[in-house]
């Protein structure tokens, strides 16, 4: 691997990143009660997390410029064990075993198109 594809995958893992955090965002804001409709939807934490979304958007654009598109579902796949990381550490969830096998399959696969 080349050093620019390496540098643009790191930008495209931490577009994956800062789109968990976007998702994170957006549970927290779900789990309050709004008086209004807008106030649901215009709040500033609903608000940054779709600002976020948009920037994340924009790295992946930016990344898929030297990333090869075979290459950048595997990268997205992260997505799923930062999700499973912050839903364990703010909101408690609690991980079974479908959940466990699951990570462990992304896991591998990440692995195994790394190495080949």
């Amino acid at each position: 691997m080349n050093t620019r594809l390496i540098l643009y995958s790191c930008i495209m893992l931490l577009d994956v990143f800062i789109s968990s955090i976007s998702q994170v965002m957006l549970k927290k804001a779900a789990e309050k009660e709004y008086k209004s409709f807008f106030d649901e939807y215009l709040n500033p934490l609903v608000f940054f997390a779709y600002v976020i979304f948009v920037v994340a958007t924009f790295l992946t654009i930016f990344a898929y410029k030297v990333v090869p598109l075979s290459m950048g579902p595997i990268l997205d796949a992260t997505g799923y064990i930062y999700v499973t990381i912050f839903g364990v550490k703010i909101f408690h969830e609690k991980i079974n075993k479908k959940r466990l096998i699951a990570l462990a399959l992304i896991i591998t696969g990440i692995v195994i198109y790394a190495l080949f």
